[in-house]
């Protein structure tokens, strides 16, 4: 049949503006339907046109001449056409997955996979290694119809619960309820995380023009020697819902914390509550803050005092710091609103905290704090005592009211102390002291400086692995170089304990000891040997410094009633100047002696990390030496020596066996005495008696 070329372009017209809007099954039903109107030939004429394939059209004749009833709205193909799936082909594919990933990962424990990411990619790839052929995005099809979705991390453990969590929960909100009923203020306190100053990355993103991202330092611990850093501690309000935060710029201590107190009870709290006369503090239980810290409850003491407050304080417990009001109704609006946001300076830090706000009408205040905090500042257990601190009947540790007036002194606030420091370590150069002239100490300081900076730089390398860090480049210690010669020289001396100094000094004895251990390690390298004083060690902050102020002879310590009497001329045979003299002579070869017979034990120097106290069993030197002399004059038995010298007889017979060497060595006679007391009591009452005999 002959199909004229009129017809072929109205068939040719009518596809074009009919086939794109049909879908498959409709567009072949729509060409059969042309080819059968058209008769023989027409199967052909039309595949041309539409440009598709003859078999298309032939198969949409046989469908419309077989009568096929229509299919169900929505489907293009009846049901059962194309592949099976992958799990019907392989029944064991699911659950070789479900053994990859769920929980209890009960799959093999030899698999990489447990120790990876378990992305789509890597759970394909074990499957196929397995022998279960599938492809990535089956195994998401596959995770998503078994109820498996992309998740994170829930911060929802706890560890081990306190067993007073509950009811330490329970009786801050009665106390929270109570202060505000009665107008009284409450606020939550805790430190944000430091955050360093610069073009530095910050998690989060903001909106900003397509392709022009803030550009930043791709590694923020190489940033540079001296990055400024930030502390932000934060004081909220909960009754007023306001914010106040103060931005430290030197160390997170519990001097800074409660200076940060201070500083908004002085710019707002006095101002919102005019007539209060108690403040409650929930606080969490670590941090510079912390329940454990004797400063922390000192500087709120001084704060107490100096406010007419009575502060009590109720800390959450371990492990519950996220309970704290302050967490998520201050610090996690200031983290969102600088999201994405390098901190540049102090001002944006500043700006960006006050730009803070919600729509429950948080408002946020913050201001700078350049002030120095430096840590290693320490509080005595005496001077703790003094404290009118009151525990509370419920679990007393966390929860304490201290009151606004009492006899003890209120301690020093940040700045006070180190002006006081600097008097006492002046006071502790004394040349009685020392055993060096001011000359003499400058310059064994002066040889020592560059050593102690070099290692102090190579610790410091050690402990960051090579890597240079952010520091704000001032002095992160108490002391300084010089301070820590001078403190080494007191203790080798044999002057005091570091517990003494720390109590003089008002630091902690840990970091006074690390300062005399780094020094004595570049002495002992160099072979500079100090000498100790023949003096018996003060155990007492006190009796120093009543000595080194005028209230002692010079040349000797303000001896115990009990040194006094061994020193008795009557028991030693020879004036107390002889003695002084004879002990000055000894000290030196007996210290070298000791360290000979160690250094041979131990088959060379000391090895690095032993202690190396100077301390011996409670005992002097000077005492040991004193003991011989004592023990060789047979004034009294062993027994009774040892208990005049606070030691047990073990002790003081070894250092008895350590001196004798040294008098024979050197040809002291030491003559006997004439009369040998029974026991302790009956010597020192003797030696009482005859000084009393001397002075009348």
């Amino acid at each position: 049949m002959c199909i004229s070329e009129e017809v072929r372009c109205q068939l040719a017209r009518r596809f074009d503006v009919l086939l794109p809007h049909l879908n498959e099954r409709q567009r072949r039903l729509a060409l059969a339907t042309e080819a059968r109107l058209l008769g023989h030939g027409g199967v052909s004429v039309v595949a041309r046109i539409a440009d598709v394939s003859e078999t298309t059209v032939r198969k949409g004749v046989f469908e419309l001449e077989a009568g096929v009833d229509p299919l169900p709205e929505g489907r293009v193909r009846r049901p059962g056409g194309g592949r099976m799936r992958a799990e019907v082909i392989d029944p064991e594919l699911v659950p070789a997955l479900m053994a990859l990933v769920e929980p209890d990962e009960r799959g093999d424990p030899m698999s990489p996979l447990r120790w990876t990411m378990k992305s789509l990619r890597h759970l394909a790839d074990q499957l196929s290694r397995q022998g279960h052929r599938v492809t990535a995005p089956t195994v998401g099809r596959l995770l998503k119809e078994h109820r498996f979705s992309l998740q994170g991390t829930a911060k929802t453990l706890e560890g081990g619960q306190h067993p007073d969590r509950d009811a330490q929960f329970r009786y801050i909100n009665e106390q929270v309820k109570e202060y505000q009923a009665a107008g009284e203020p409450v606020i939550s306190v805790d430190a944000k995380k430091k955050e360093q100053i610069g073009q530095l990355p910050i998690p989060g993103q903001e909106w900003r023009p397509a392709g022009q991202p803030v550009e930043v330092e791709d590694r923020s611990f190489f940033a540079g020697p001296h990055v400024e850093s930030v502390i932000p501690y934060g004081i909220y309000d909960m009754a007023a819902n306001t914010g106040w935060v103060n931005v430290g710029t030197d160390h997170n201590t519990a001097t800074f914390a409660a200076a940060s107190i201070r500083r908004w009870w002085q710019a707002r709290g006095r101002h919102d509550y005019p007539q209060a006369s108690r403040l409650l503090i929930t606080a969490d239980a670590g941090g510079s803050n912390s329940y454990r810290y004797r400063v922390w409850k000192a500087e709120l003491a001084a704060f107490a005092a100096d406010t007419g407050l009575t502060v009590t304080v109720c800390h959450f417990p371990p492990g519950t710091s996220k309970w704290n009001k302050i967490e998520h109704r201050l610090f996690s609006h200031i983290t969102m609103n600088w999201r994405g946001r390098p901190l540049t300076s102090h001002e944006v830090v500043l700006n960006t905290i006050a730009a803070t706000t919600t729509r429950s009408g948080l408002r946020v205040e913050a201001a700078l704090d350049e002030d120095s905090y430096p840590t290693g500042i320490a509080v005595s257990r005496e001077e703790f005592r003094t404290l009118p601190i009151t525990a509370h009947d419920l679990h007393g540790r966390w929860n304490y009211s201290i009151a606004p007036t009492g006899t003890a002194a209120p301690a020093p606030r940040a700045g006070q102390p180190a002006k006081a420091r600097a008097g006492t370590l002046k006071m502790l150069a004394d040349p009685r002291l020392t055993g060096m002239n001011p000359d003499e100490l400058d310059s064994l300081r002066a040889e020592l400086a560059p050593a102690q900076a070099a290692a102090a730089e190579q610790h410091r390398y050690v402990l960051r692995k090579g890597r240079r860090v952010a520091t704000t480049g001032r002095s992160r210690s108490l002391l300084s170089d010089a301070d820590e010669v001078l403190l080494t020289v007191i203790y080798l001396r044999q002057v005091c304990a570091q517990k003494v100094l720390g109590d003089l000094l008002g630091m902690n004895p840990v970091t006074i000891g690390h300062g005399i251990k780094a020094t004595r390690k570049l002495l002992d390298e160099r072979k500079i040997s100090i000498t100790p004083t023949v003096v018996r060690y003060f155990t007492r902050a006190e009796d120093l410094r009543a000595w080194i102020t005028g209230n002692g002879p010079a040349g000797h310590a303000p001896a115990t009633p009990t040194h006094q009497a061994l020193t008795d001329p009557t028991l030693t045979g020879m004036s107390r100047q002889a003695l002084h003299v004879l002990l000055e002579e000894l000290i030196v070869p007996y210290a070298a002696a000791i360290e000979e017979r160690r250094h041979r034990r131990r088959g060379g120097s000391r090895r690095p990390g032993t202690r190396g106290g100077v301390f011996r069993q409670k005992i002097t030197d000077a005492d040991r030496i004193l003991a011989t002399i004592l023990y060789r004059r047979r004034v009294c038995g062993l027994d009774a020596l040892a208990e005049l010298f606070g030691v047990c007889k073990n002790t003081l017979w070894n250092a008895i066996r350590d001196v004798l060497p040294v008098l024979d060595d050197r040809r002291i006679n030491i003559a006997p005495a004439g009369h040998r007391h029974p026991t302790a009591a009956d010597l020192l009452t003797s030696a009482t008696t005859d000084n009393h005999q001397v002075v009348s």
